[in-house]
């Protein structure tokens, strides 16, 4: 339809208000309480302006075709002005005293030429509230708009914040008015971010001194690919605020990709080479880059040439960026002559890599994200979205309260439990029990899509077949829930128009895990939910943030970049005559294979980028074995982490704010990385390391800058073929596949065919299978391990931020009835005990964990979970069983000084449950 403001004529579309006609016209109109994220509330009256003779609130007034409309209006300018000298009038006067470019108030009352009010009102002498790390509250600046409370309830769906007081006295809260860092805020910082007052703020942004750059660039912390900008100040980061325009995270962000920062100028970044003189037993000390490669180059190549280059192992980095990714792999197989590459995919989602790519074509999610916006049901499979990939567990929080129904899948009742209408608490291990049970019901209750299993599944038979031992009552079960929960989340899937899957490494860490992918895949495929029209398909959660890109890029020991297969004689040509030397034909080892080889003594040299393998890998004083028994151990890191710590040499490399790239997030969505920082000392890109290492070993990787690098990935792989820096840069994030410069890329696959070698998608008949590792009557406790809101796989890189005081020791969670069996309390100290090893924790009670199972994290290095798990693993991919270690446990007893140690202050606060 088409308005008029202040004359000029403007097209807007249906639905639109005077608000966006007037800025589409290119008129100022300030506002207070709009934020186009948020319902319109209209209650400043700022906004003000006319048509046809009235003064109406722009922000929730329907534009109308024909209406004319009055910016300049003066009674309409006059009493927007008048409201908001009255609201100036309340406030101190430092409120006019932040700068404009962090307050919406100071450039409303710029706007209006206000500098003071003429007003004497009574004004507050509230306080400030400090307690938190991040979120800083100045309740006499407050204005009531109630932005932070919507924001907190319509975007991030936490519900936190509230308005609390009476007129005059009316300010925000947190939870039940207590101090800000003890309530339920995830500290998402949506209303420091939707503030227009100043009253919520960041340590950063009070800062009154003018940023000295910004740069735009995709998060470094999980697998979402949030877009964010990097306000720099005195070399050193000052503030991270999401981008509006990001297109997964919409201008929001997590505790911390916003806030967790810090972690780039901590004190014990490393910022020269370290060497050791004489073995394991000298200390490390730091060396010239020169000395280092040298040292690092000779007994590469001495053990390349004595033992044969597959004594060497490497492992790559999910948090380098896909251009280090493509140099690495390019390195093992070109420099040292080894398939053996992998990278900790491996660890997490080697199943997805796998099953996905038997049941439809491609090693990724199905569907872009923005496809959730239209979905009617979520089924949540093995994923805890709210802690682990917060901005997406809010999107799911966004469409539930619009009215999604909602299926979690989980032995934990996790947040997002609390919303659904189906929580199926099913037994660690019995995924594919629980999928297989839903499968058969769909299928006895009609509730598939007929017309589409004709025409474009396979395996339907033999599918059905398999089904037949797993009728309701008996999947309920072997998955210990009851049937009923089974038939009723199987009747919300089967009748949703338009149903979607999100699912993460509760379904792939396990024995069985690429079983559990693809016995999930089926519910997808008999729904017709996947490669049609409209579908909102299966979305692989993935940890780290370029867990995606790393496999994509080939760092695998068995494909090549795009996950074209080392063994195809056509591709390794293909690849010998770009590179110019002979690819290894025979497939390398996998990580896990990389440390039993290790230990007989046929692997001699471990190159390892950017993972802590010894407190991160399952089985951890299996991995040190590992690592003692090899000639020479490398390693690149931010720190000296424990894997350092085993190593000869150590390079000191940089995180993603000093890097220049690209990632691929969850729903293989290529994205930018630009440097905001200069690296600290002597600290360089993995990029430049594999560059030297490689000069120093007499070879030439080529590719000399990662855009360099991207392109002739793109020219090697045709599903990166359309794919360079230059177009991102120009065109924003792109889809792979993305087969030429003048194609979309694909967010939504398989509308025309699978990439199967039939053309269709493959239901997979898969009979459930017990877990690797099982409880017994000397260990009888299930332990789960997982994430936690506040830290990041390892811990690296948020234990060295105020996330730390968030979250500032690891915990166990335990249900309450079987602590009163144990005679533990809250803060009490448990020996669990594995068949490896034994961990003492701090008990935390909560009935999120069933009785009998036990849950934690790995990311405190003096906790060493991964000391208990397993080696048992995916029996396809080698995915280690992270979410099943079968433990004892025990009261520890200490004296009140070694509990302190434990604990921690008394004052801290446990992370979120």
């Amino acid at each position: 339809m088409r308005v008029t403001v202040d004359r000029v004529g403007v097209e807007v579309a249906d639905g639109a208000t005077v608000l966006d006609a007037t800025r589409a016209a290119g008129a100022v109109v300030p506002t207070l309480c709009y934020d186009e994220r948020l319902t319109p509330q209209g209650s400043c009256r700022v906004c003000l302006v006319g048509v046809r003779g009235r003064a109406v609130p722009a922000c929730t007034t329907p534009a109308a075709d024909g209406m004319e409309i009055a910016t300049d209006e003066a009674a309409a300018r006059e009493a927007a002005q008048l409201a908001l000298e009255l609201l100036v009038s309340q406030l101190p006067a430092r409120a006019l005293d932040i700068p404009a470019e962090h307050s919406e108030l100071v450039r409303a009352c710029q706007h209006f030429g206000l500098t003071a009010s003429r007003f004497d009102g009574a004004t507050r002498n509230a306080g400030v509230d400090h307690s938190h790390p991040y979120v800083k509250l100045d309740r006499d600046l407050c204005i009531a708009c109630n932005r932070c409370v919507r924001m907190c309830a319509e975007v991030q769906g936490t519900f936190a914040l509230s308005l609390a007081g009476r007129g005059f006295d009316t300010v925000v809260v947190a939870g039940v008015g207590g101090p800000w860092v003890s309530s339920p805020c995830v500290a998402c910082g949506g209303c420091v971010d939707t503030c227009p007052s100043g009253a919520l703020t960041e340590p950063g942004l009070s800062d009154p001194r003018p940023f000295s750059r910004t740069t735009t660039t995709t998060c470094g912390y999980c697998g979402v690919g949030c877009t964010l900008r990097v306000h720099v100040r005195d070399g050193t980061v000052a503030a991270i605020t999401p981008a509006r325009e990001g297109p997964v995270n919409r201008g929001h962000a997590c505790v911390k990709g916003r806030f967790a920062h810090a972690f780039a100028r901590s004190r014990d970044r490393l910022t020269t080479p370290l060497v050791r003189d004489g073995g394991r037993d000298s200390p490390l000390r730091p060396a010239s880059w020169q000395e280092a490669l040298t040292v690092a180059a000779t007994r590469l190549a001495a053990i390349r040439d004595r033992h044969g280059p597959d004594a060497i192992g490497m492992i790559s980095s999910a948090r380098a960026t896909n251009e280090e990714n493509y140099l690495a792999q390019k390195f093992a197989r070109v420099v040292l002559g080894t398939n053996n590459i992998d990278n900790c995919s491996r660890l997490c989602h080697a199943p997805s890599a796998v099953g996905l790519t038997a049941a439809f074509g491609h090693a990724g999610s199905t569907n872009s994200v923005d496809d959730l916006d239209h979905t009617d049901c979520i089924l949540i499979a093995g994923a805890n979205p709210t802690e682990a990939h917060p901005v997406i567990g809010a999107r799911i929080k966004q469409l539930v309260l619009r009215g999604a129904r909602l299926i979690v899948i989980d032995p934990r009742r996790i947040d997002l439990a609390e919303m659904a209408d189906v929580h199926i608490q099913a037994e660690p291990g019995s995924n594919v029990a629980v999928f297989n049970g839903i499968a058969r019901i769909l299928i006895d209750e009609g509730h598939t899509d007929e017309e589409f299993l004709r025409t474009r599944v396979s395996g339907l038979a033999e599918l059905i077949a398999v089904l037949a031992d797993y009728p309701p009552n008996q999947a309920a079960r072997l998955a210990g829930v009851a049937p009923e929960a089974l038939v009723a989340a199987a009747r919300l899937y089967g009748t949703a128009r338009r149903p979607a899957i999100v699912y993460g490494l509760g379904v792939t860490e396990h024995a069985h895990g690429t079983d559990g992918v693809r016995t999930l895949s089926n519910l997808a495929i008999l729904k017709g939910a996947v490669g049609t029209p409209g579908c909102c398909g299966v979305l692989s959660m993935r940890g780290q943030n370029n867990v995606q890109g790393a496999s994509d890029m080939g760092a695998l020991p068995d494909l090549l970049p795009g996950y074209q297969r080392v063994t195809d004689p056509d591709v390794r040509a293909r690849f010998n005559q770009a590179w110019r030397a002979e690819v290894p034909v025979r497939p390398g080892l996998r990580i896990l294979d990389m440390f039993a080889s290790a230990v007989a003594g046929r692997v001699r040299a471990m190159y390892v980028i950017g993972e802590d393998i010894a407190q991160t890998d399952p089985d951890s004083n299996n991995v040190r074995r590992a690592l003692a028994a090899c000639d020479l151990v490398i390693n690149h890191d931010l720190f000296l982490s424990s894997t350092a710590e085993h190593a000869d040499v150590v390079f000191p490399a940089v995180p993603f704010l000093d890097k220049e790239g690209t990632f691929v997030n969850f729903d293989r969505r290529v994205q930018r990385v630009r440097p905001a920082l200069d690296p600290p000392g002597q600290a360089r890109s993995d990029f430049d390391i594999l560059h030297l290492l490689a000069r120093a070993m007499g070879a030439d990787l080529g590719c000399s800058t990662p855009a360099e690098a991207m392109a002739e990935c793109a020219a090697l792989t045709p599903t990166f073929a359309g794919i360079s820096h230059a177009r991102l840069d120009v065109e924003g994030p792109l889809h792979w596949p993305c087969r030429g410069i003048d194609e979309p890329g694909e967010g939504r696959l398989y509308l025309d065919s699978f990439a199967t070698p039939d053309g269709r998608a493959a239901l997979a008949a898969r009979p459930y299978l017990p877990p690797g590792e099982q409880p017994s009557n000397s260990f009888p406790y299930i332990l789960i391990t997982g994430r936690r809101l506040s830290h990041y796989n390892s811990g690296s890189m948020s234990r060295r931020t105020p996330n730390q005081q968030l979250h500032p020791h690891e915990i166990l969670d335990m249900h309450p009835d079987d602590a009163a069996r144990l005679g533990l309390t809250n803060g009490d100290l448990v020996e669990v005990t594995s068949r490896r090893a034994t961990v003492t924790y701090p008990v935390r009670l909560t009935k999120t964990v069933s009785p009998g199972q036990i849950f934690t994290t790995f990311g405190f290095p003096d906790t060493p979970t991964n000391a208990l798990t397993s080696d048992a693993a995916d029996t396809e991919t080698g995915c280690p069983e992270y979410k099943i270690t079968a433990v004892s446990l025990s009261p520890f007893m200490t004296g009140p000084e070694s509990l302190a140690v434990v604990l921690g202050p008394s004052t801290s606060k446990p992370g979120p449950s």
